[in-house]
């Protein structure tokens, strides 16, 4: 197994005042992963990068990748105590090199990574439980909540979101968890189903910083749990029953707004001009499967108070190739959406295993942050996972996004400062040649040749 998170001081500085620079490089060919590389004195070079760490921009939560049900089943009963101990170490620390995920996602109820459907209050078809008499957290006691309380033992910052894919089948004009809306005359049961929840995991040992009212709330999936909920409904939703419940109970949880794709912006600013709801809400969570990721600053523009949060995207075998895949995500996720306002960014299944499962519908071919074979519990680590770890492992909770400018085409790139002044600078180079820069910040100045297809991190 090739293991590459390997710490070195990898370059020196080129002038009395500079800091050591380190830098970490991935290629397209896998001859380096997240490698020690060098950097060299500024020479000629196709481009200069300009970091200027005095101007902040948006606090950093963290990276990570969502624990659904099938991810924790897999971790859970796929491997050995010990290689579980290892992963979960590996994933959610920075000992011995791993990559620090420090926010993560849960599904409220199932998804399609989930082995069987179900919601926190099924009922019999015809029947309903308005008073959430039958409510339970059995099905996430299973595996999800031991799961993430090993992750928050291991990282006690890691931040903890969630979202349902549908309200209980009997809320909804279906009267199952597939496909529908919400019957208004359940707005209020919804409200408190999802106060229910937070106030559930809290008791359990898993708090919740932020949901989110619904998963994709434009999709109607025919195979899975799903729930479509316009703009309109969002609004009365948040601003009539949600909102003020969380609010009387004096309760800290967060409320995201959309939680689908940068394709329609339109939706999230149209939710949020209900001035009621409005209040109630601190961010905008996006998703990447259509669009362009500068649909974030559309509607930050229009609504700057809101923090701006990236919640979803999976990998997949449709994109396997390396070359065009690696500088995809780092270029869109890792780059573009935190130059565009994101405090966390996050994939979506953490792992899965060769068949791409445990699913029940959806998506046949999405690929985790890893690979588990539960026939031996082997890992196989992914584009994903190298992509997210040039951020994870070296920009920190609370870390702020920085300015840096210039560059060249294909060229793309994003800084932070991390809380205790160590400067991080990411840089992707999604072109076909190898790309020559100098990076030039306050005391630092050193040139780099990043391959084709290439990413590289740099710290100083």
């Amino acid at each position: 197994m090739k293991q590459l998170l390997l710490v070195v001081t990898a370059a020196c500085a080129f002038s009395a005042n500079a800091a050591p620079v380190r830098s970490f490089l991935t290629t397209a060919d896998q001859q380096h992963l997240l490698s020690p590389s060098e950097v060299t004195a500024p020479t000629k070079a196709d481009a200069v990068i300009r970091v200027d760490p005095k101007r902040q921009h948006q606090r950093i939560a963290g990276f990570g990748a969502a624990m659904t049900e099938g991810s924790a089943w897999l971790i859970r009963h796929g491997m050995s105590e010990a290689q579980r101990d290892a992963l979960m170490r590996e994933l959610f620390t920075r000992d011995g090199n791993g990559l620090g995920f420090e926010f993560t996602r849960l599904t409220i109820g199932a998804s399609d990574f989930s082995r069987h459907h179900y919601s926190l209050d099924d009922m019999p078809p015809g029947q309903t439980d308005p008073e959430l008499k039958h409510f339970s957290l059995a099905p996430e006691r299973e595996d999800v909540i031991p799961a993430v309380k090993q992750a928050l033992a291991l990282n006690p910052r890691l931040q903890v979101m969630a979202s349902p894919w549908s309200a209980p089948g009997w809320m909804k004009t279906t009267d199952s968890l597939v496909q529908g809306q919400l019957k208004p005359e359940f707005y209020g049961a919804f409200a408190n189903y999802m106060v229910r929840y937070v106030d559930e995991m809290k008791a359990e040992g898993v708090p919740i910083f932020a949901l989110t009212l619904q998963n994709e709330p434009h999709f109607e999936p025919g195979d899975y749990p799903g729930m479509r909920m316009p703009p309109r409904t969002r609004a009365e939703v948040v601003g009539k029953h949600l909102g003020p419940l969380l609010a009387a109970k004096g309760m800290k949880t967060q409320l995201l707004e959309w939680d689908h794709n940068w394709d329609e912006p339109w939706s999230p600013l149209s939710m949020l001009s209900d001035a009621t709801a409005r209040k109630y809400v601190s961010g905008v969570a996006w998703h990447c499967y259509a669009g362009d990721v500068a649909a974030q600053t559309q509607v930050s523009q229009q609504f700057p108070e809101l923090d701006v949060w990236f919640t979803e995207c999976s990998g997949g075998e449709w994109k396997p190739q390396w070359a065009e895949t690696l500088p995809w995500i780092t270029r869109n996720l890792i780059i573009g959406s935190t130059r565009h306002g994101a405090r966390g960014v996050l994939m979506w299944n953490l792992a899965l295993d060769p068949a791409h499962g445990p699913h029940l519908g959806g998506c046949k071919d999405c690929r985790g942050v890893v690979t588990i074979d539960p026939k031996d519990g082997k890992v196989t680590r992914n584009i994903e996972y190298y992509a997210f770890g040039h951020a994870s492992r070296f920009v920190h909770q609370g870390a702020r996004r920085v300015d840096s400018d210039g560059g060249a085409t294909a060229l793309d790139h994003v800084a932070f400062t991390n809380p205790d002044g160590s400067m991080v600078l990411i840089v992707s180079n999604s072109g076909q040649v190898a790309r020559r820069f100098v990076v030039q910040a306050p005391a630092q100045r050193f040139a780099y040749e990043l391959p084709a297809s290439g990413v590289v991190t740099f710290t100083w």
